[in-house]
């Protein structure tokens, strides 16, 4: 059985919400590495709206960096779900995290 992560993370107002492969913190500082996003192949007629256009946005992307502050969270699942994009007033009791600076990071 292959592995696969649910992560949810804001972007630009709304949630998003992927299946991959692989996540992990990754070379850059305070990004998460989420790598093989897997998506549902679709054997009925019936398509949702909002995985094709998860798929359009990551048409040929092998990798993608999400900051760390915009993740709201990562699960092991035991079987993929679907992919979705819903906006942040509708995502229910979901609020981001407040970001701060780790101490140190300031420039003088």
């Amino acid at each position: 059985m292959k592995t696969v992560y649910k992560v949810i993370f804001h972007n630009q107002g709304k949630i998003y919400e992927l299946h991959a492969s692989s996540v992990s913190q990754g070379e850059m500082y305070a990004f998460v590495e989420i790598e093989g996003i897997i998506f549902d192949e679709h054997t009925e007629l019936v398509v949702d709206p909002s995985e094709e256009r998860l798929k359009d946005e990551f048409a040929g992307v092998v990798k993608t960096y999400v900051p760390m502050h915009s993740i709201i969270r990562i699960d092991k699942v035991s079987k993929q779900g679907s992919n979705k994009i819903v906006d942040s007033d509708t995502g229910g009791n979901i609020t981001p995290f407040p970001f701060t600076m780790p101490p140190g990071s300031e420039k003088k």
